[in-house]
């Protein structure tokens, strides 16, 4: 297994500051390996998952039963709950051993559920944790090439030439088989389609329906298959619920379900000074993106993630309040990706497979916003730099540019 130094620093940046941190991210995206690596760097640790129905037991009978962690010297020690969303008062839980124990024990508290939203119920863990985010690996975690946040704030055009035929083969082979650790360690198409074919039912079958109460899992399912098809496309909930043949309420609670336990993510539309923006309609995009037959929607779907775990690390971090957006117009000009920091737009970036020439709606919507622009492809090894009236566009292969985002 590759060590995850990205999200081992995020780690170690934020114990400093809180003794409880929330580890949440996609199903198999690594969450339990991280946390045993990061486990690795404490000489006292005790490891609880509540889908083990003998640590249930334990908890259930003494909530306090990490107490008995077995100590080899007296550094402060390192207990990791995983899953433990699950656990019905789990938020009362947390609160509970937080305000008793965060002097004496640290927690790592790991799930694949949203944990920073999941239930409303219970009482507020407000004040009392930090959350971080675990993807599935990226160009940036892979390539190990980034820059430092400030370097890419004040000049996110700059572009490095190093390693490019690693970054190429590592580029290529996510886009094969995605960047969940399973089938991109194993590289193989095979292990990738078994995979992928019982991942989604499983998350749909099991968690999904266990914590949602969701009683259409068919028709739920069945949304989830059509979803490849329309990536990178505004969503219309009435246009699948007339697919599907079942009400708009529950197609918007299938799709909020799919956001929440990290099947999908989605983006809404910037509309800051943009005249006739569209403001409504947002765009759907997979973590399992080598199901997207369309190459060009599969490759959009491919940026769209590494921007969005860019964003995530650099919120989760404290640097700014950024955000991911799409800029489109009611002419369906569209540019496919806006990154704004503290509701300020900063940078554009559209994605086409092979055309360098920077796009009409690039080209404009730069000159409204007068923020840099990138355009990125999928093929070639070489970059240029353009102008667009007194403001430059970078045109660069995904990969490279990509790979330095810190």
């Amino acid at each position: 297994m590759k060590k995850r130094n990205i999200y081992i620093r995020t780690w170690e940046e934020l114990s400093c500051e809180k003794n409880m941190i929330f580890l949440t991210g996609p199903r198999q995206a690594g969450k339990t390996t991280l946390a045993r690596m990061i486990s690795d760097s404490y000489a006292n640790q005790l490891y609880f998952n509540w889908d083990i129905p003998e640590d249930q037991i334990r908890l259930v009978q003494n909530p306090s039963f990490f107490e008995s962690v077995k100590r080899r010297d007296s550094t402060t020690p390192l207990i990791i709950l995983d899953e433990i969303h699950k656990y019905r008062h789990w938020k009362n839980y947390l609160k509970g051993i937080y305000d008793k124990f965060h002097d004496t024990y640290k927690f790592l508290v790991s799930g694949s559920g949203r944990l920073d939203i999941y239930q409303k119920g219970g009482d507020s863990l407000a004040g009392r944790y930090l959350l971080f985010h675990l993807w599935p690996f990226t160009i940036a975690e892979l390539g190990n090439r980034n820059l430092q946040i400030e370097q890419f704030l004040k000049n996110p055009l700059q572009i490095s030439m190093k390693g490019i035929t690693e970054l190429q083969s590592i580029w290529n082979r996510l886009a094969k088989v995605s960047g969940f650790p399973e089938p991109y360690l194993a590289g193989r198409i095979t292990t990738y389609r078994r995979w992928s074919n019982t991942y989604s039912r499983q998350l749909i079958h099991e968690d999904i329906r266990d914590l949602t109460g969701v009683k259409s899992i068919k028709d739920m399912e069945t949304l989830y298959y059509l979803l490849p098809s329309r990536t990178g496309s505004t969503i219309s909930i009435p246009s699948l619920s007339r697919d599907l043949k079942v009400s708009y309420n529950s197609v918007h609670k299938w799709l909020s379900s799919f956001e929440r336990f990290f099947l999908v993510f989605c983006i809404s539309p910037w509309t800051k000074k943009i005249s006739r923006a569209i403001q409504k309609e947002r765009k759907i995009y997979l973590w399992d993106f080598p199901r997207i037959e369309d190459p060009a929607a599969r490759f959009e779907n491919m940026v769209a993630m590494e921007l969005q775990r860019a964003v995530t690390a650099w919120n989760d971090l404290g640097y700014g309040r950024f955000e991911l957006h799409f800029i489109k117009n009611k002419e369906h000009q569209e540019v496919d990706f806006l990154i704004a920091n503290e509701h300020k737009p900063i940078l554009l970036i559209e994605t086409k497979l092979a055309d360098r020439e920077p796009s009409a709606a690039l080209k404009k919507f730069q000159n409204a916003l007068g923020i840099p622009a990138i355009q990125l492809i999928n093929e070639g090894v070489e970059y240029s730099m353009l102008t667009n009236n007194n403001q430059q566009i970078l045109v660069a292969p995904a990969f490279q540019w990509l790979s330095q985002l810190p």
